[in-house]
């Protein structure tokens, strides 16, 4: 969607004198792709983040990455029961093929905006507002998460969702959550969030659990990657966004994702060792393109 608007010069006599007229482009269609591997309890938990947002115009992609039948029956009863537009992508399981069903979903789906994230992370529920707010044409966003204990993992409901206390500092450390300077990302004056936007060190780099472009960017430079495997695939497809004149924006203080607890077992330093190989290639040639993303070469 594109809409014309216009900066104008008001006078004190009443005159107005028009200055220029620029084109603002939003979505039509906002798509959010959840990877999901084998954890539909977690899942579960995202969900009720999802029915609580203030913008409720998007559809949830599910990226299944090989999940057994305790998944999809997750999916079809929320389906069938929430009001949740959901789509469900699935391939067998033959071990981490997460950029595959990644590029099945951006290769398929009608969604002109597509945000990322995981099936262990719970959305603010202004995220999907948030993301509409800021998209800009040849941009990506770059949004924040705020990683939480096993402990709270384990027994935040959906009613704490619902009302949002899964988001409050102070609910957080009465439940077990460690006291941190992190929490500043939980603070919700819109002055505030912007300063921090500007002063933050970090990078607005690329990053799977809460970033968001445009699908045609994304298909522009053949999507993710597959031979890359856990392990800086994220960064190395917004190092190809960069590498086609793309601008990423920084909101992590704007919007937030809590991200749920879970053991790491797939990390390999072998497989990290291969993924930093192919992202310094990335870099080193400005590539714009992987020969084996979406179209294979």
């Amino acid at each position: 969607m594109t809409v014309a608007a216009d900066s104008s010069v008001h006078y004190n006599d009443g005159t107005v004198k028009k200055l220029e007229t620029f084109v603002v482009h939003k979505p039509n269609k906002i798509g959010v792709v959840i990877t999901t591997y084998n954890n539909p309890a977690w899942l579960e938990k995202c969900f009720w983040g999802w029915a609580a947002q203030t913008n409720q115009d998007f559809t949830l992609l599910i990226a299944d990455d090989g999940s057994t039948e305790a998944t999809r029956e997750l999916i079809e009863g929320y389906q069938r029961d929430s009001g949740l537009s959901i789509e469900h992508f699935w391939h067998e399981d033959q071990g981490f093929r997460k950029c595959e069903i990644l590029n099945k979903v951006i290769a398929e789906t009608d969604c002109d905006y597509l945000i990322f994230t995981d099936g262990d992370c719970v959305p603010m529920a202004n995220l999907v507002q948030v993301h509409y707010d800021h998209a800009e044409a040849n941009g990506f966003l770059s949004a924040g998460y705020f990683k939480l204990n096993m402990a709270v993992s384990n027994l935040v409901s959906q009613a704490d969702i619902s009302a949002g206390r899964l988001f409050e500092p102070d609910w957080l450390i009465a439940q077990g959550q460690p006291k941190s300077f992190k929490m500043a990302k939980l603070r919700t004056n819109p002055a505030y969030q912007r300063l921090m936007n500007w002063l933050t060190p970090t990078k607005a780099t690329w990053n799977g659990a809460n970033s968001s472009t445009w699908t045609d960017d994304l298909k522009a430079v053949n999507g993710f990657n597959e031979q890359m495997q856990y392990g800086g695939l994220d960064r190395e497809l917004g190092e190809r966004l960069w590498n086609k004149g793309l601008t990423s924006k920084q909101i992590r203080y704007s919007t937030i994702f809590m991200h749920l607890d879970h053991k790491r077992g797939y990390e390999q330093p072998d497989i990290w060792r291969k993924n930093n190989a192919i992202r310094q290639e990335t870099v080193r040639s400005k590539s714009t393109w992987t020969q084996d993303g979406i179209v294979k070469a």
